[in-house]
């Protein structure tokens, strides 16, 4: 790690406090390092800040620091609960609504990623979309033996590459120096999620992994109503290029043209929450960037359209199953289950008390019964949130941090389409038809069928296993001069011992 990736922190750091992005945080419910981190940080401020509190250059500032503050912008646009309406009405503008490049390079670009088959790009717009990895054209694609369509084109940014990188290794400089510094965020695992975070940058900077996306994607979704995605092009598809069919349709944030089209927003917001839920809890496999510049609504037909697939999330089976009994946890106020979910995938540690972590679940549950989003203050929760992992020692999971970020998008962009939405009766079809399914017939043949799989490859690598004892004990001998304490045949009746017993093991798993 260079000093140049500290230089890039600092930098980052200071232009942040300078024009008040610590002023939008609620620090009463931080550890007292944070607190006192923040309250010097707010020393550098702005004075129009200090005296209006009013935040009118974070946009650019976090544009001028680079993508990945970009999408953390982006985050925040979608939560005016919690920075407030003008701050989240000036971070709409990163979605997208950035400068373009510079439009004369992009024939080009196109020639030298697609060579010839750029040539049945014809008729290509100017920027109708800028973010902060790519942008959008508009141009007409005509191809030997089919008729003309219109199409989307997106096109990596010249250079973004090298700046998300920078960005990243300087965020793997502050975690690092915040586990070393701080010992309360070490059960945050901040180096680990920027590790996640790391991961996912390098997937969305290679728009042909973004294609493959969209594919499995539309194999989930083929059976699903009200939520459309385009169609990949791969013959002008590249490391940089991505085709795919034009999409028309009112933007989702869009909402007097939402009104003056007559469309319901009630049930946008309701299509939304469900079919995320239905990609995260049936699927494992989820849009992680769902902001309103992605999404759009189909007045013809009521659906949602979601474009730009470069931040997909997956979960397994078991992270799918906590999400599920803790979603419908809070639905049934059944507290003590979510709390033993949280035991059970790690969350908190083993040495708290199940039923301490279930009450302080059900401080946080209980108030949000009953009260639609618009009386609900996420500021307020999340702070309750973080107050309770750092008193019962919770530790981050990383693999979950993108369903994290993503659902705190996605209840943000409900909220604006419907102030008055019920989040618990939304979800309660999705979450408890899974989980009936999962307890019923179907989901117990899923889960042998699962069990005698992984059986049947553990008996088919039992001889490879036999073979590098062999190795491995013929290695021994070879190493050692003296005559081993322990007898072969001891080693090889353990081992056959071991792998009877994990056999039966997983036997007994498969058929509980």
């Amino acid at each position: 790690m260079g000093l140049s990736a500290y230089f890039r922190l600092l930098r980052a750091g200071y232009v942040l406090s300078r024009e008040g992005a610590f002023s939008i945080i609620e620090a009463k419910d931080l550890p007292a390092p944070l607190r006192l981190g923040i309250a010097t940080a707010r020393l550098i401020e702005r004075p129009s800040v200090r005296r209006t509190g009013r935040v009118e250059r974070l946009t650019r500032a976090l544009n001028r620091l680079g993508p990945t503050y970009v999408k953390f912008g982006q985050t925040l646009a979608t939560r005016p609960d919690i920075v407030g309406a003008d701050i989240a009405e000036d971070l709409s503008s990163l979605q997208d609504r950035m400068d373009p490049f510079d439009p004369a390079s992009v024939p080009g670009i196109l020639s030298e990623a697609l060579g010839a088959k750029a040539l049945e790009l014809t008729e290509l717009s100017p920027p109708v979309a800028a973010a902060s990895i790519a942008q959008v054209h508009q141009a007409l694609l005509v191809a030997p033996g089919t008729m003309p369509k219109k199409v989307a084109v997106k096109i990596l940014r010249p250079g973004v590459a090298g700046r998300f990188m920078a960005d990243i290794e300087s965020y793997y400089a502050g975690a690092r120096l915040a586990e070393k510094l701080v010992r309360s965020t070490r059960r945050l695992r901040p180096t680990q999620i920027v590790a996640t975070l790391d991961r996912s940058a390098r997937l969305e900077l290679d728009l042909r992994l973004e294609g493959a996306s969209i594919s499995e994607f539309a194999e989930n979704i083929k059976h699903d109503t009200g939520f459309v995605i385009p169609d990949v092009h791969w013959d002008q598809t590249a490391q940089n290029i991505l085709t795919t069919t034009w999409i028309d349709g009112i933007p989702i944030r869009d909402l007097a043209a939402l009104d003056a089209a007559g469309m319901d927003r009630k049930a946008l917001a309701t299509s939304l929450l469900q079919n995320f839920l239905k990609h995260a809890i049936r699927d494992g496999f989820f849009h992680a960037d769902l902001h309103p510049g992605n999404l759009f609504a189909d007045p013809k037909t009521g659906s949602l359209v979601a474009v730009d697939f470069g931040i997909m999330g997956r979960i397994n089976k078991a992270e799918r199953r906590f999400l599920a009994d803790t979603v419908f946890g809070f639905i049934s106020r059944d507290y003590r289950l979510v709390a033993q979910r949280h035991f059970d995938i790690g969350y908190v540690p083993a040495d708290q008390s199940i039923e301490d972590f279930a009450l302080a679940i059900r401080s946080i549950g209980e108030p949000l019964h009953g009260r639609v989003a618009s009386d609900i203050s996420m500021a307020n929760v999340l702070g309750q949130l973080f107050a309770i992992t750092d008193l019962f020692g919770m530790q981050t999971r990383p693999e979950l941090v993108l369903l994290q970020k993503s659902m705190v998008l996605v209840e943000g962009v409900a909220r604006a389409l419907d102030p008055d939405l019920d989040i618990w009766t939304i979800a309660e079809p999705v979450v408890g038809d899974w989980l009936r399914r999962e307890e019923g017939p179907i989901g117990k043949l899923e889960d042998l069928k699962s069990g005698l799989a992984t059986l049947a490859d553990t008996v088919r690598r039992i001889p490879v296993i036999v073979t590098q004892a062999e190795a491995a004990l013929a290695d021994y001998h070879a190493e050692k001069h003296r005559r081993s304490a322990i007898a072969p045949w001891m080693v090889y009746s353990l081992f056959w011992l071991l792998a009877v017993l994990a056999v039966a093991a997983i036997w007994r798993l498969v058929t509980l």
